[in-house]
């Protein structure tokens, strides 16, 4: 995996590690305010999607890749299963992997995230969004990111250029894959969102009843990145949840 950047933090138990995916215009570097609590005692890998962060952008850009991407990160950390978890983009595409590799999912932890659509006008709705997007990004550079806390900690090498390529690639959608598997989830799951995310509260609700075994966990004054915003409440969520897995 020469072009993707990662990295391993937390002692080395028998506990299932936890590999933690941020969001779109964001990197690994998210994730800061939450290592120190969350691997006390289990390891943990952050890692940054192609075009964030670290990772260059090289090569055809899919959903696929990032799945296969993150099955060849818990192969590095020699873990048959994980806890796998995700900001965003990130959550849903850790969605996207347990819906492909149950197997490698001991639970699930998603932030401020949903499961896409069902429904092809919402879903080409979004996708006209996001072209918008990426031509802003092009146009504008970084300029063109929200500002909210987890892109301004973001430092990305291949500039807004490479978000604009991975927002085309991977922040589109495709279909109802995703959605549809929520009533498989064969594995615990918590859901959180922040009370001021109101781009994602109805996406938290649609998961908290499709998932089979799911806790949500509504974190007030959190918006968008509620693992920045409250990191108290959020390690304390997480810790609770992984305790009683």
């Amino acid at each position: 995996m020469p072009d993707i950047s990662y990295t391993i933090h937390g002692p080395p138990t028998a506990r299932a590690p936890l590999l933690l995916t941020h969001g779109f215009g964001a990197s690994q570097a998210m994730w800061a305010p939450n290592l120190d609590a969350l691997g006390a005692d289990r390891r943990i890998l952050t890692w940054d999607l192609p075009g964030h962060g670290a990772s260059g952008c090289t090569g055809e850009l899919t959903h696929e890749r990032c799945v296969e991407e993150m099955v060849g990160l818990l192969d590095i950390l020699s873990a048959s299963r994980a806890v796998v978890g995700g900001m965003s983009l990130g959550g849903f595409l850790s969605l996207l992997f347990c819906a492909r590799h149950p197997e490698r999912v001991a639970a699930l932890v998603l932030v401020d995230t949903g499961p896409g659509f069902r429904d092809d006008a919402a879903r080409e709705a979004w996708n006209l969004w996001v072209r918008a997007l990426a031509d802003d990004l092009d146009a504008r550079g970084l300029a063109a990111l929200s500002g909210g806390p987890e892109s301004a900690v973001a430092q990305h090498v291949a500039g807004a250029a490479g978000l604009a390529t991975s927002a085309r690639a991977i922040l589109t959608q495709r279909d109802g894959e995703v959605f549809q598997s929520l009533g498989r989830i064969a594995v615990p799951a918590l859901i959180v969102v922040g009370a001021e995310d109101d781009r994602f509260l109805a996406a938290a609700d649609a998961m908290a009843r499709r998932i089979p075994v799911a806790d949500k966990v509504l974190i007030e004054d959190a918006g968008h990145a509620a693992n920045m915003d409250r990191p108290a409440e959020f390690n304390r969520s997480v810790l609770e949840f992984l305790r009683d897995m």
